[in-house]
């Protein structure tokens, strides 16, 4: 199993840590298996400097989007990509 390590922003970083934020959107340039961990470490966009915190979590389910798979790209260009997490 790899670690792999991101930069995250100061409020992603807060809403991981309280366990609100159980998921992340990411350009798929690096390999990732289930198993791996993550770590995500604070980056500071105003200093440009990371904050020295960081938190690790482990990769469960991984759904990798093409961009026009389902020949949707103008629609996704359009208005996004809406990404949630399903509760019990």
């Amino acid at each position: 199993m790899s670690v792999i390590k991101k930069k995250t922003t100061p409020e992603d970083f807060k809403l991981v840590l309280s366990g609100v934020k159980k998921f992340e959107i990411r350009v798929a340039d690096f390999e990732l298996k289930e198993g791996d961990t993550v770590v995500l470490e604070e980056w500071d966009p105003v200093k440009k400097k990371y904050t020295g915190k960081s938190i690790s979590r482990k990769v469960g389910y991984i759904h990798r989007f093409p961009l026009d798979k389902y020949g949707q790209r103008k629609l996704i260009e359009k208005h996004g990509l809406l990404v949630f997490s399903l509760e019990d």
